[in-house]
């Protein structure tokens, strides 16, 4: 229960990063802190649906680098819904919904990597 927690806890943070440093970043990008924390959940919602489906339906073994792939085509799909249905965020342009794919996965992919430390720390100093 703790690791679900963690690695919950730890999405969210990342997609709330990744979407404030891609406001920060990137002048095509908007967002106001109502939609940040809307978007924030929504994506986190769309991102597990659109990966899990992208996992079960298309691969069977999938190999690190598909997943990798995966992951980024599941951000990209999140960010895309988000910005339709979440108003406040705002993206104009085909190339600054690349570049905020990739910071938002980025900065979720850190955060998750920290959570997960976080716990074997954790672990270890029982």
């Amino acid at each position: 229960m703790r690791r679900l927690r963690m690695r919950v806890f730890s999405s969210l943070i990342g997609i709330a990063v990744g979407l404030i440093v891609s406001a920060a970043l990137l002048s095509r990008f908007s967002v106001t802190l109502t939609a940040l924390v809307v978007a924030t959940l929504v994506f986190w919602v769309v991102h597990i649906v659109a990966e899990l489906l992208a996992l079960r339906v298309f691969f069977r073994d999938p190999s690190f680098l598909m997943l990798l792939v995966v992951s980024l085509g599941a951000t990209v799909v999140s960010l895309i819904v988000v910005e339709l249905f979440v108003s406040g965020l705002s993206i104009h342009g085909a190339a600054t919904y690349v570049e905020a794919a990739l910071i938002i996965w980025v900065c979720t992919s850190v955060s998750l990597a920290a959570g997960r430390h976080r716990l074997r720390e954790r672990r270890a100093e029982r």
